[in-house]
């Protein structure tokens, strides 16, 4: 009881810092709405190419998963950024002469990276409606829930790697050679339905592209696809690996 107290205080406190300065929220969501206006368009013909249906719906509930997973990597691996912040200005030293549980302080700030992408999310699908985009409630609250792992996965994964590295130039390079392969092997911006057989062979090892087939399903109505669960089950064991690795590296560093 004291864990999920101590984890509710830690987060409560930070998301308390998001409300007082709301433009955070609207700045990430800057970037993947110009996307949205400027290059989900693109995809139309590129489709047609593909498999003759190019209809913007078509389009919008392809581009508009992986564009959400890439918000959700993206936002959640930058995190550490924030973590690297408070150790210099000495935040986490005053935490450590309280009885908070250090692991605590890990999970606190990785679930408020979570809410905040869950609504980033939502302005972004609810901006899309008036371009086509059509889903079903209860499939968005399943793709929902495989972007909370992703945001929870990636955050905590970042929070560890800050710790590791302790240096914000060093992180950032870090962070710059993960996700930038990880992202164009899910297929975020493209299907990989384009990509040649190599390519879709080696991103079958990317767990994030399991994820942007998964989000690809439900947006399209057909939560029974295997995908779905599969994404699901994927993300939830890399969360599990993510906060334990996290997790300990956290706990030892700040005692």
């Amino acid at each position: 009881m004291k864990l999920l107290r101590d984890i509710w205080l830690v987060f409560q406190r930070h998301l308390l810092l998001i409300i007082r300065s709301p433009l955070w929220l609207f700045l990430g969501v800057a970037q993947p709405v110009i996307y949205l206006i400027l290059f989900a368009p693109l995809l139309k013909p590129a489709l047609a190419s593909v498999d003759g249906n190019g209809s913007m719906t078509v389009a919008y509930r392809i581009y508009i998963p992986g564009m959400l997973v890439a918000l959700a990597l993206g936002g959640g691996l930058y995190a550490g950024f924030a973590l690297l912040a408070e150790l210099a200005s000495g935040v986490i030293e005053r935490a450590r002469v309280t009885p908070i549980s250090r692991l605590a302080l890990l999970l606190g700030r990785s679930l408020r990276d979570v809410v905040v992408m869950v609504v980033q999310a939502g302005i972004i699908v609810i901006l899309s409606l008036p371009f086509g985009l059509i889903v079903h409630i209860q499939d968005l609250l399943l793709a929902y829930a495989i972007l909370a792992l992703i945001s929870l996965a990636a955050s905590s994964l970042s929070y560890g790697i800050a710790v590791k590295v302790n240096s914000a130039g060093v992180l950032g390079q870090v962070i710059n050679n993960i996700a930038q392969p990880l992202m164009l092997l899910s297929g975020t911006l493209l299907p990989l339905a384009l990509a040649p057989l190599w390519l879709r062979r080696v991103s079958n090892a990317n767990p994030f592209n399991w994820a942007v087939t998964g989000m690809r399903s439900l947006f399209v109505g057909n939560s029974s696809a295997p995908v779905v669960w599969q994404s699901l089950l994927i993300m939830a064991g890399l969360v599990v690996v993510a906060l334990t690795w996290s997790s300990r590296l956290f706990t030892k560093s700040v005692r």
